[in-house]
């Protein structure tokens, strides 16, 4: 009690100096009291105890209401410490009168249990709702028993027509087959290793990747295998990555001609697409997995060709590129927070049959267009685009999401040409590749807010009429919803004022734009929003928090210290959203997790000049920024005790209207059963990295969570209606196709080093039996 109060005491203290609540003080003080009186032997230390579990549990119902996930840390020192105390009194230890002190203390462990039993009867971040309405036929694609590309098709929606899997039926759902790449993480490849990898079908045949970038051909009804390739790429501790999200595909259609209109090649009729994390494009044969001869040079382009910067590692393929008839288009993932002079981000065009490049969007160059040559290269650091782009053929525009020009975190020496589209998302022609339009999510970026997912492409029903929309999710967790034609807003994101208070020689924009659909925080965190695993690293938490600076959404970078709300990660990442276009219903599962960035000024432990020592392979920790005054050190926002600092719930499960673009239901998603000392199945809501396949048959099916699980969900509640275990972390999206009659769900199951899931090497299919 002594040691326990001199904490609470000394912590609350210094909480109430920062500015927090005193309410530790007071507890220190009950503590103190209680030590003494029971040093002393008397009675009446029951009563002194039981007053401050009274006076706990009404400041804690005051601060958090019925949370059962934020009343535990709360309570979970001091009640245990009153039954210890009512143990204690059972031996006679204590001087009478004990009878009215120990109903007194008694009464209060019950009603505090009584509380905390019915707090877990309530989920006050629970959105309880109905979208009961039929699919409409005209309202997305015909049935396809294929998964053409990465999100399903160019519109990037991670929908499937199917059928046969229903919210009645997904309850038979079995593991029909199991495939194992046998890829797994060597000595010298990145810390962030992960299997991210969301396989294709075409005909008979499945498609994907693992994360060295070998591609494997399996049967899609057994899951044999058919053929692979090995791209022997050159892989790096110092690499940032190490994936491959999937591959994309091209069929060669009858009197198809290259741009310049020549006839196409006859070789490689049908093509696999590959980008390497060592900067190449190599073209398979889908039939037989052999390099295409007339793509390149026998089968393979090189990524780095025109840049200033080649260091191998600094430019990544780990995305699959878009395909069209004739325009192969590919962006890229270049090294975060390394220096001012990197790779360049350009978006290319290249011939879909040679690997000619056809165009070029340079976005910090002046003329975005303009081709580069021996004299002319592209322009370093420029923003990159590392997600997925989608592509309507039809109207000729492909979806480009960009980043922002490196370093992230302080923009002081950034030109208004180098920032008009970071963090933007660009409508490029698909043949030119001139801007159409282009809209800005954030303005002047210095919290890595860029574009971190594929847009969804589907048409919805306005006042005006049916319009031709685009949903783009961003790390901010607005989702912007844009006339996919103009760019013109769809759904409201008008500009607000943000703090300001630059670092040093960088500036500020003073509004920011906030989209009416959005998932973002609507308040300020307090430190009342602080966790930890007890009531002694919460107070930490509650400490650590009010020394940073915080004044919410788009606090700028600071050398004190500033708590990123949503923290770089992002509410949205690669995963992107899944949407029925005939039920106009939009499934997101958007993550909460906080983080902090303290920019460090040049000094001995921090030079101006990179040294002969290349970065570790992460985008956490110390980042160097060379070329600015400043480094950068970016964290999760974590207690000492290493938990999220933040109260759960840290990922959750929704549904939008898109008819209304309201939030319709929301419900908390992932247990700590593989994340925790004590492997319980029991339910926070946690971080998520993949995201969501929509089906026809009125579900929805996702096995991004932190723990080990693929689960189906019905889209009208959000109720979970099926789950199954799985070997290894699922943080991929899931796709369906169709074959010998029956539908199959398909999730690959690798994990991700950082993540901290379970690395494994498996494909797995499901079907009904």
């Amino acid at each position: 009690m002594l040691a326990i109060g001199v904490y609470f005491l000394l912590g609350g203290i210094w909480l109430t100096v920062l500015g927090g609540s005193p309410f530790y003080v007071l507890s220190g003080g009950f503590l103190l009291g209680t030590a003494w009186l029971l040093y002393k032997k008397s009675a009446y230390a029951l009563l002194v105890y039981a007053t401050l579990l009274l006076v706990t549990l009404v400041w804690a119902l005051f601060e958090r209401g019925l949370d059962f996930w934020s009343l535990v840390p709360r309570l979970d020192i001091l009640g245990p410490l009153g039954l210890v105390l009512l143990l204690y009194v059972a031996t006679g230890s204590l001087r009478a009168p004990v009878r009215v002190p120990m109903m007194f203390l008694s009464g209060t462990v019950v009603v505090g249990l009584a509380v905390l039993m019915v707090s877990t009867l309530h989920d006050p971040y629970d959105v309880a709702g109905t979208i009961d309405r039929p699919p409409v036929e005209s309202g997305g694609p015909v049935a396809s028993k294929d998964w053409t590309a990465w999100g399903g098709s160019g519109l990037g929606n991670h929908y499937s027509a199917l059928t046969q899997i229903t919210a009645e039926n997904v309850k038979h759902l079995k593991l029909a087959w199991e495939f194992r790449t046998g890829d797994f993480r060597g000595a010298s490849d990145s810390g962030e290793t992960t299997n991210e990898a969301t396989p294709l079908k075409i005909g008979n045949v499945l498609y994907t990747c693992s994360a060295h970038q070998i591609v494997f051909a399996l049967d899609a009804a057994t899951g044999r295998l058919k053929w692979k390739y090995d791209p022997h790429i050159v892989s790096r501790p110092e690499f940032q990555h190490l994936t491959c999200r999937g591959v994309s595909y091209h069929e060669t259609k009858p009197g198809a001609t290259t741009i310049d209109g020549v006839p196409a090649p006859q070789d490689c009729p049908e093509r696999i697409f590959l980008p390497t994390n060592d900067a190449r494009m190599i073209a398979l044969d889908a039939e037989t997995g052999k390099p295409c001869e007339s793509f390149g040079q026998h089968g393979e382009i090189s990524l780095k060709e025109y840049e200033d910067v080649t260091i191998p590692g600094f430019y990544e393929g780990t995305s699959p590129p878009v395909v069209t008839d004739q325009v192969l288009i590919m962006g890229g993932c270049v090294i975060d927070n390394w220096s001012t002079h990197e790779p360049s981000g350009a978006i290319r065009g290249f011939d879909i049959y040679t690997g000619k490049l056809l165009w070029a969007f340079d976005a910090s160059n002046p003329d975005p267009n303009e081709m580069p040559s021996a004299t002319h290269h592209f322009t370093p650091s420029s923003p990159n685009s590392w997600a997925v782009s989608a592509v309507d053929e039809n109207l000729g525009l492909v979806y480009v999401p960009l980043g922002t020009q490196d370093p992230d975190i302080w923009g002081g020496n950034r030109t208004v040409a180098s920032e008009r589209y970071d963090s933007s998302l660009v409508a490029l022609d698909v043949k030119t590749g001139k801007l159409r339009w282009s809209y800005q999510n954030v303005h002047h970026d210095l919290w890595d807010m860029d574009l971190p997912s594929q847009p969804a492409l589907v048409d919805v029903t306005t006042a005006a009429g049916k319009v031709p929309a685009i949903y783009i999710p961003a790390k901010t967790g607005n989702i912007f919803v844009l006339d996919r034609r103009n760019g013109h807003l769809i759904v409201p994101a008008p500009e607000t004022k943000v703090p300001q208070g630059a670092a040093p020689g960088d500036h500020l924009s003073p509004t920011q734009p906030f989209s009416d659909l959005s998932f973002r925080p609507r308040a300020i965190l307090t430190d009342a929003d602080m966790w930890g695993a007890t009531s002694f690293d919460q107070l930490m938490c509650r400490i650590i928090f009010k020394r940073l600076r915080y004044e919410g959404p788009f606090t700028p970078p600071s050398t004190q210290g500033t708590l990123a709300y949503p923290g770089d990660v992002g509410m949205f990442e690669w995963g992107g959203v899944g949407i029925d276009p005939g039920r106009q219903i939009m499934i997101a599962n958007p993550t909460s997790i906080p983080f902090v960035q303290r920019l460090v000024p040049r000094g001995p432990n921090n030079p101006a000049q990179p040294g002969a020592t290349l970065p570790a392979g992460s985008e956490t920790g110390v980042q160097p920024m060379f070329g600015t005054p400043f480094g950068v050190n970016l964290n999760v926002f974590l207690s000492p005790l290493g938990l999220p600092c933040m109260a759960p719930p840290w990922g959750t499960i929704a549904a939008v209207d898109l008819k209304t673009h309201k939030i319709v239901w929301q419900h908390r998603i992932g247990t700590i059963q593989d994340s925790s000392p004590v492997p319980l199945p029991i339910k926070v809501g946690t971080p998520m990295l993949g995201g969501p396949l929509v089906t026809a048959g009125g579900l929805a099916f996702l096995s991004s969570t932190l723990d080990d699980y693929i689960r189906a969900f019905d889209v009208r509640t959000g109720k979970m209606v099926w789950q199954d275990r799985l070997p290894a972390g699922g943080q991929s999206d899931p796709m369906s196709y169709e074959a010998d009659g029956r539908q199959f769900i398909v999730t690959t199951d690798g994990g991700h080093q950082t993540f901290g899931t379970k690395m494994g090497d498996y494909i797995r299919a499901y079907t009904l039996q």
